[in-house]
């Protein structure tokens, strides 16, 4: 396999995301989860995603397991690799963007670095290096209440700079809309005076096509899904790629039960939760009593048992910024976490072994979580339910044959698990 694109994601939704734009670009597109056996059965691919929940751990064991998934990539023939974040910039001022950012870049001998979070389409824009949430600054925004990485600073090189060992820079929009030669230009300046890592404002689709022309002349960038379109069309307008990519997931339906989990705290999940209950059975669970003990997994999965064979459920761990905040107050961030994570982990396992094979996550950490426990080693990419979530195949599984979804807290619109439950069939 010599691949045209390699991608290492801080989290397994990001990567569904990544994939699946891709995928769209007419990359032929695996996702795998944690960097692969050599004996996983791969098809011939274009691009490989390796999923990594390295986003809010510790610095240096994300380094670690960047490096590798680096490594089994370049192995087999990327000649450039993504490092790909959150569009929302996830990060606290210890890291993990700019440690792993550090480290990628040491390895592939790049003098500088292009970095942007931006995704038009998804409403995230970079304007004179501040992130954008639709009309409003990041730090304005509700993603600025993330549970684990809360952002309260919108401007981009700031942020970076107070996680880097490199001096931050930026390539102001008025540049990069002159063109790929002009950005060039400003990344030789800046690469000239010490700058190692450049903040690319990023306004409109095309934008991220110039950066992705450039980034190319690199072994190595770092963005959000964004720029992976801008590499995806890059790679196809220099022929380096034929664009054919096929529906993967298309084939056989699995059937069988079918469910939904919610560990997302964000506010689009929420209005989700609340759509969902007109149309099939939701269970909300006591974030209190799941961080007690197991009795809240157990009662889940005796209600769940008492509805499955008559269509679609939906169980929730998810609760408002200040619920979340009340229960970290007396249990702690990370033990609070780690409860709701494992709390969802169970019953998720519960749910599989109890014959659900069309399963839908919502929450970054969340999906790890399960996918984690259910041993699942990679998937094929399929038809997009909304912007930055596919259907998923898994591959390799050890269950069987079973689909999934893997959605960002803040991705989806209001009916998005039935959007989601219609095409996974």
């Amino acid at each position: 396999m010599t691949l045209a694109l390699g991608c290492i994601a801080d989290d397994y939704t990001g990567a569904s995301d990544l994939a699946n734009t891709l995928t769209r670009c007419g990359l032929r597109t695996v996702q795998t989860i944690g960097v692969p056996s050599d004996d996983l059965a791969l098809p011939e691919v274009d691009a490989v995603v390796v999923s990594l929940k390295s986003r809010s751990i510790e610095a240096g064991l994300a380094v670690s397991r960047s490096r590798a998934a680096e490594k089994w990539l370049r192995d087999r023939g990327a000649d450039h690799v993504l490092f790909k974040i959150c569009s929302t910039f996830d990060s606290t001022d210890a890291g993990n963007i700019g440690p792993v950012m550090d480290a990628l870049r040491a390895d592939s001998g790049d003098a500088i670095v292009l970095v942007t979070p931006a995704f038009p389409e998804t409403g995230r824009t970079v304007y004179q290096g501040n992130l954008f949430v639709g009309s409003v600054p990041l730090n304005e925004s509700p993603l600025k209440d993330h549970p684990l990485n809360p952002m309260h600073d919108s401007n981009l090189v700031r942020v970076l700079a107070r996680q880097s060992r490199t001096k931050i820079g930026m390539v102001e929009l008025a540049v990069l809309t002159r063109g790929p030669d002009a950005v060039r230009a400003r990344l030789a300046e800046l690469g000239g005076k010490g700058f190692g890592a450049v903040i690319v404002d990023a306004v409109f689709d095309r934008d991220l096509e110039t950066i992705g022309a450039v980034a190319l002349d690199h072994r190595l960038s770092v963005g959000a899904s964004g720029i992976g379109l801008g590499l995806a069309r890059a790679l196809v307008a220099s022929g380096r790629v034929k664009s054919n990519a096929p529906n993967a997931v298309a084939g056989a339906p699995v059937g069988g039960p079918a469910a939904c989990l919610a560990g997302s705290c964000s506010q689009a999940t929420l209005q989700q939760i609340a759509s969902a209950e007109a149309v099939m059975p939701v269970l909300r669970l006591d974030p209190a009593q799941v961080v007690a003990g197991k009795d809240e997994v157990r009662r889940a999965l005796a209600w769940a048992g008492e509805r499955l064979a008559r269509g679609p459920i939906l169980i929730a761990s998810s609760s408002t910024p200040d619920q979340v905040a009340a229960l970290q107050s007396r249990h702690g961030r990370d033990a609070t976490g780690h409860a709701i994570e494992q709390a969802m982990a169970d019953i998720a396992e519960g749910l599989v072994q109890s014959g659900v094979r069309r399963l839908v996550v919502a929450g970054g950490e969340t999906s790890g979580a399960v996918v984690d426990r259910l041993r699942i080693p990679g998937f094929l990419v399929g038809e997009e339910i909304a912007a930055g979530v596919p259907v998923l195949r898994a591959v390799g599984a050890a269950g069987g044959d079973m689909l999934l979804a893997l959605k960002s807290g803040n991705f989806g619109g209001t009916e998005f698990f039935s959007d989601a439950l219609k095409l996974m069939r």
